[in-house]
């Protein structure tokens, strides 16, 4: 009940434009399949270019697909290219870095230093290494940016886990002879696993914004699937003729990104501890000098 109760406050004091941007976009991508009007790869010449009307709210494309229809699928690709990204990546990423920050010495020095190459390389350039040597596709575009995206948290993973090995309670395990299975399992990864996700919120935006980008350079998600970054490759030609086809996918591309920025930015800021307010300070001092004379 605590919990449920500390997301609610911590939902209150996020920008309502990141909450509205990341909520419709996620119901969109899960419930795409049942809320597109029409077959967003249904073709028809005879309605091309058509603007919108009553039967096609935003209008169509250059073979006369919904763009609604079409702009409702890519938040669907997106959302599940996003989540496998963001999966693998922690999956990989989180293991290394826990075990790392929990054994130290030569193997915390071994897979930093591997971290640390993976860092070093801008991650768009290691995914397009990636899908250079084993092609084009929707699942090489999934392992090459989860191979570019685990190096960060890996490194997050890191820091966390020494904070948590360092305490106390952990130090009180061991002496009551707590196995080490026991403290990676329940204390360690559970503890490490709440911070990083943390960081993941505002990389989702990032992936969102890759995978567009990749798409849109041909090396992604590949036609007739509908996506934000397809979608402006395939409407560029008719930039003058119908800007509408590239404008819809392009902003609805810009406040997923700005929303999941906001949103892991005010989930960190609602992590950092912040000083009272003055009234409420000396309220606490009231209450406990109080406490103080009853019981002295």
């Amino acid at each position: 009940m605590k919990f449920i109760q500390d997301v609610f406050e911590t939902i209150k004091g996020m920008p309502k434009l990141a909450v509205w941007a990341v909520g419709i976009f996620l119901f969109l991508g899960i419930f795409a399949p049942w809320l597109t009007p029409y077959d967003p790869n249904a073709q028809n010449l005879l309605l091309a270019h058509e603007g919108p009307s009553i039967d096609h709210w935003l209008g169509t494309d250059h073979v006369g697909r919904d763009t609604a229809s079409r702009l409702i699928a890519s938040a669907r690709t997106s959302v599940v290219g996003m989540s496998l990204v963001l999966i693998l990546a922690l999956s990989v990423g989180v293991t290394i870095g826990t075990i790392a920050g929990y054994r130290r010495g030569w193997v915390e020095e071994g897979l930093m230093r591997i971290v640390d190459v993976g860092l070093a390389m801008p991650s768009l350039i290691v995914a397009l290494a990636v899908i250079g040597i084993f092609g084009t596709g929707y699942w090489n575009m999934i392992l090459a940016l989860a191979l570019a995206w685990w190096p960060g948290s890996a490194r997050i993973s890191r820091a966390v886990a020494v904070n948590v090995m360092n305490r106390p309670h952990i130090e009180s395990l061991r002496v009551l002879g707590a196995s080490p299975w026991r403290i990676y399992f329940h204390h360690l990864l559970p503890a490490t696993l709440g911070a990083v996700l943390v960081y993941a919120t505002a990389d989702a935006g990032a992936v969102a914004l890759a995978i567009a980008t990749l798409s849109f350079l041909g090396l992604g998600i590949q036609p007739p699937t509908p996506e934000w970054g397809q979608m402006l490759v395939d409407a560029l030609p008719y930039l003058e003729a119908s800007p509408r086809q590239v404008i819809l996918p392009g902003l609805a591309l810009t406040l997923v990104v700005i929303g999941f920025n906001l949103l892991g930015e005010s989930i960190a800021l609602n992590r950092v501890p912040t000083a009272l307010p003055r009234r409420l300070l000396a309220q606490r001092r009231k209450v406990a000098s109080a406490w103080k004379r009853a019981f002295s």
